[in-house]
């Protein structure tokens, strides 16, 4: 009778620890998922741009929607219109170059003209 018992004991504990196991596996998991966003999050830069040609608040929401299309800007909010207009955008550089982010706002088309490139990214 004492072998049985021992058996059975031995037979809870391996199911204890099969189970201790996976919880382990599934918190490293998701732990290493945080991880990952949070990495990503943590390498985004921000700049300051000045763009020329913004005339109405049409092309403040079209240029930053633009922006906004590329995989790796995670903001873009403009400020005031004027004849230098100022943009704010967040990035991760690994996924995006601010050339990229550049040649989107000078390519985007004018709002009373989509055939023609009138923003232009002023130098800092």
């Amino acid at each position: 009778m004492c072998n049985s018992h021992t058996a059975t004991d031995l037979f809870k504990l391996k199911t204890m620890l099969k189970k201790l196991v996976i919880a382990a596996l599934l918190f490293t998991a998701i732990g290493n998922r945080s991880f990952a966003n949070n990495t990503t999050s943590l390498g985004d830069s921000t700049i300051t741009i000045k763009v020329k040609g913004v005339t109405c608040s049409n092309d403040l929401k079209t240029l930053s929607v633009n922006v906004m299309e590329l995989k790796g800007v995670s903001a873009c909010k403009p400020g005031k219109m004027g004849p230098t207009s100022v943009f704010k955008i967040t990035y991760n550089p690994a996924l995006v170059s601010t050339k990229e982010i550049f040649k989107v706002i000078e390519n985007t088309g004018g709002c009373s003209d989509p055939d023609e490139r009138p923003y232009k990214v002023k130098a800092n």
